[in-house]
């Protein structure tokens, strides 16, 4: 049974990659999602909804358009299969493997095998399968114009704090209680749908499993995420002279945020310096220097981040710095500075940008 959903999860990606190919398609035209229906793009007449049907379409009309006979994009049925993949491997990895460590999972794990996906699973499975999809597709965007649109990521936003609302941390493990002893270091948090709550100890007016600290904790992703990248645009813009990051960046981690919490979107920013740099090695090589989209490197940084978390909140150190402001002050401070530094080297070695020459 656990395998017929895993064949479910599959399919809904595959619908779900559909509804991306739809929005990836009209949003950055700045067209309307609702009318017209969806049509040709070369003949512009209307698709019927057995033309319509994802992957199954495209092979029954061997890629080509019933009314005109033009040749369908093969992006369509890459992308729809690549999102059923990653919600096939979303649902094995986090409800199936546990990857996130969850101690609800963990005490379900012989009827989860069994076929019996509790609700609590489908909530963090959704949850992860939405900031998927909205991440492909913010990175499809950037890869395509080298841009994010506005309506995407506010979108995706307004969703990450309805779930950080509904499924406050530290859900689905509900049973927490805070330890008695008082230590300089900050215990061993259950991890949930949120690895971290918003602050630890939490105050009074924020009890575990409260929807104040649900929107809290969503609130403050999404302004961590922004303003950590708004941050490193500005401070790499003033020691360059040149934008290193563009504003649709800070936009999508202020989504990522919504959903995940502060603490890992922070990190992610981080994280997302190693595929970065994969990818602009491989660009140098195939254009030279040119201008390289991060969205897509940020979206993996938040995916590695999330699961990589199980194993990075064990440490001490990782919860000193976040849970202690004089600590999280002075990392701050310190990035800012090498940041500052890093822009003044390339400026230097680099030369002054031909805009300000």
């Amino acid at each position: 049974m656990f395998y017929l959903w895993l064949i479910a999860a599959f399919v809904l990606g595959v619908c779900a990659g559909s509804v991306i190919n739809y929005c990836f398609f009209r949003l950055p035209l700045e067209k309307s999602l609702f009318w017209p229906g969806p049509r040709c793009g070369l003949c512009l007449q209307p698709i019927r909804w057995f033309d319509n049907v994802p992957l199954l379409s495209y092979v029954l009309l061997r890629g080509r358009c019933r009314t005109c006979g033009g040749r369908i994009p093969l992006r369509y049925p890459i992308v729809e299969l690549l999102t059923g993949l990653l919600f096939a491997g979303l649902f094995y990895a986090e409800i199936g493997q546990n990857v996130l460590s969850l101690p609800y999972l963990q005490m379900r794990h012989g009827a989860i095998a069994a076929g019996d996906i509790p609700a609590a699973a489908w909530a963090v499975f959704g949850s992860h399968a939405v900031l998927a999809s909205f991440l492909l597709l913010t990175s499809l965007c950037d890869l395509d114009d080298m841009a994010i649109p506005l309506p995407i990521t506010l979108t995706g936003t307004l969703i990450g704090l309805a779930c950080s609302t509904l499924f406050p941390w530290p859900f689905p493990d509900e049973a927490w209680a805070p330890p008695q002893t008082v230590s300089y270091v900050p215990p061993r948090l259950p991890a949930g749908l949120y690895a971290w709550p918003l602050w630890y100890p939490l105050p009074n007016w924020l009890l575990p499993g409260s929807r104040q600290l649900g929107l809290a904790t969503g609130l403050a992703g999404a302004l961590a995420g922004m303003m950590v990248m708004r941050l490193v645009r500005f401070t790499y813009g003033m020691s360059r002279g040149i934008e290193g990051l563009g504003v649709g960046d800070a936009d999508l981690m202020m989504m990522a945020g919504a959903f995940v919490g502060w603490q890992p979107v922070v990190l992610s920013c981080f994280v997302a310096a190693f595929p970065g740099l994969l990818f602009g090695v491989i660009q140098l090589l195939r254009r030279g220097n040119q201008p390289l989209p991060f969205g897509p490197a940020l979206a993996l940084g938040v995916i590695m981040t999330l699961w990589l978390w199980p194993f990075l909140g064990d440490y001490d150190a990782l919860r000193l710095v976040f849970f202690d402001p004089a600590f999280l002050g002075g990392i701050v401070g310190g990035g800012s500075i090498f940041l500052l530094l890093a822009g003044l080297l390339l400026r230097f070695v680099l030369g002054t940008p031909r805009s300000e020459a």
